[in-house]
């Protein structure tokens, strides 16, 4: 039975809302820190220093194309947006409110504003509140006093269906009132704001123009109080003519330091690029052939990644929750459902505006300070956003289940799996553009465009810090490519040049290397591997106290909402 599947759900969805709010107000949110309000409230004299590591950009598109009720749909898909935002405070935190009234200094209160709590999350998470303390491994999905002993072994005493249940990407672990672990829903945990977004989603479906989009918007709201959601991620992908799009909900996994079990609430509203739309589409039908020129034995690549996958290039008009955290997404690949994506594949999306600002603002002046002269000539912004989208492909290539009976790869690489991930589709996706070059299937292309590119986007993404699985990946990737000479530095500049056949050598072991750990769910390799070749050599710290002294930004920051877009 679909929960919001018409108008005649809206007025009994209002009156159960406003019954709940009067009944539990805001019980549901906690605290997930404590401390005193002396120190909440301290002065931090480099606040404003630290706002300026982001580069404030205005989230904007041409609506121009759009019909009368799209534009009437977009404030309602940002409302339903905004809702993840509410969800997400409290995952990675607690209470927002609390938070940021107690902090006097405006712009340390705008810096817990982008960093979704008092933790810098492109300085490794280090306090910026004083008397804070360590951000916990879990955030907010665990107990604060839980170690990952206590949950291994309540686990071990659990049924197979009541372990899952604890393991499941949708639920919340609390104590009871006997102090014992139990795992709560997410539709319970968050029903306050999975009503509000779900409501929001179901007046845009009455409006909406295209039937596979309002089919999508319906069963989404009603997965938000399921926690189901498979039904509209199928719906989703089914999904080919919308120029709206809208993607919500708990999706991925990398805020939970602890197991990488727990999914975080986020959203992005979307504008599609028809016309760059066209030039990508060409590429889904080739995975299966891509699958199979992977640089590993056969018993690594014997899964068929899904054909009815498809690429698209949007303009993203606002972000909520864990995408807007921090460094900003550019580029989308979805579902996560290892069953959904097997039996129909992914869409990778290509966020082109956001996207472009990043290059402008930050690569590019990277770039002139850290890339050789002569090959600064190889940045181009066709070489960035497709080396992001392939990126983006090769998430769904390579292995989904271990070949040794060890389960899922998520599964057995727990908090190690995001940051491998990233670093598989890193590399990989260099390898599809290498294999598709030489097969002229991207024409005016120029490879070695895509390898200085790539080396420059390295720069920029180290920056986000050792807590970022993006950056994690990028540091062990640097020290990979430096060991095998992929690349080398002049002592009297400190810059920094490709070698193009080294690199591509690097490049095809590095790849086996990342698909053999995951194909055997080798846990403890890869946390080995990650403590040693994660760790920021003196040189490359030099390399980037440069790049911040010239003032570079590390990410970008939004203005965005209906203001913004003039609605």
């Amino acid at each position: 039975m679909a929960l919001f599947s018409g108008r005649k759900q809206i007025c009994s969805w209002v009156v159960a809302l406003v019954g709940i709010i009067l009944t539990s107000g805001c019980g549901q949110r906690q605290s997930g820190v404590s401390m005193s309000g002396k120190d909440r409230s301290a002065k931090t004299d480099d606040a404003s220093a630290l706002v300026d590591k982001y580069a404030t950009v205005r989230l904007t598109a041409d609506l121009s194309g759009l019909s009368d009720n799209q534009r009437r749909m977009l404030p309602l898909l940002i409302d339903a947006a905004r809702q993840m935002d509410e969800g997400f405070w409290w995952q990675a935190y607690g209470d927002r409110t609390a938070l940021l009234s107690s902090l006097d200094n405006p712009a340390l209160r705008r810096f817990a504003e982008i960093n979704y709590g008092p933790w810098d999350r492109l300085n490794d998470n280090q306090p910026f509140v004083p008397g804070v303390g360590p951000k916990p491994l879990g955030a907010n999905f665990y107990p604060a006093d839980m170690s990952k002993e206590e949950f291994e072994q309540h686990l071990a005493q659990l049924d197979p269906a009541a372990a899952e249940s604890f393991r499941s990407p949708y639920t919340i672990i609390r104590r009871d009132q006997m102090g014992q672990l139990e795992a709560v829903p997410y539709f319970r945990q968050f029903m306050l704001y999975a009503l509000a977004a779900g409501h929001k989603l179901s007046q845009a479906a009455a409006i909406a123009e295209d039937e596979g989009f309002r089919q999508y918007l319906l069963l989404r709201a009603d997965a938000l109080l399921t926690d189901d959601y498979r039904a509209s991620d199928f719906a989703w992908l089914d999904m080919k003519d919308n120029t709206l799009d809208i993607v919500i909900g708990p999706i991925e996994t990398y805020e939970d330091g602890m197991f990488g079990y727990k999914a975080s609430y986020e959203s992005y509203v979307l504008i599609k690029d028809k016309e760059w739309s066209k030039r990508l589409a060409r590429y889904a039908a080739m995975l299966p052939d891509l699958q199979r020129s992977l640089p590993v034995e056969d018993k690594y690549k014997q899964e068929s990644p899904g054909t009815d996958s498809d690429l698209n290039a949007y303009d993203v008009v606002y972000y909520a929750g864990d995408c807007n955290a921090g460094a900003k997404t550019i580029a989308i690949n979805l579902p996560n459902d290892e069953e959904v994506q097997l039996r129909k594949g992914t869409r990778r999306l290509q966020l082109k505006n956001a996207m472009r600002a990043k290059f402008d603002k930050i690569l590019v002046p990277i770039a002139d300070l850290l890339i050789a002269e002569d090959q600064r000539k190889h940045i181009t912004f066709d070489a960035f956003f497709e080396d992001t989208m392939f990126h983006e492909v090769a998430h769904g290539l390579g292995i989904k289940n271990t070949i040794n009976g060890k389960g899922t790869v998520r599964e057995a690489l727990k908090d190690q799996q995001s940051a491998l991930e990233e670093g598989k589709a890193d590399i990989l996706g260099l390898h599809m553009i290498t294999r598709l070059h030489e097969q002229g299937e991207l024409p005016n292309s120029n490879l070695m465009d895509h390898y200085v590119t790539f080396m420059a986007g390295i720069f920029r993404s180290v920056r986000f810090g050792a807590a970022s699985a993006h950056g994690r990946a990028n540091m062990v990737r640097f020290n990979y490519f430096a060991e095998r000479g992929a690349f080398s530095r002049d002592e009297q500049t400190g810059r920094y040049r490709v070698d193009q056949e080294r690199m591509r050598s690097a490049m095809e072991s590095l790849a086996a290397k990342i698909l053999r750990m995951q194909g055997d769910g080798d846990y403890e390799g890869a946390k080995k591997w990650m403590e040693v070749a994660g760790n920021m050599p003196d040189v490359l710290q030099d390399d980037l106290d440069r790049v911040n002294a010239a003032g570079i930004p590390v990410d970008i920051v939004f203005e965005q909402g209906v203001d913004v877009l003039g609605l």
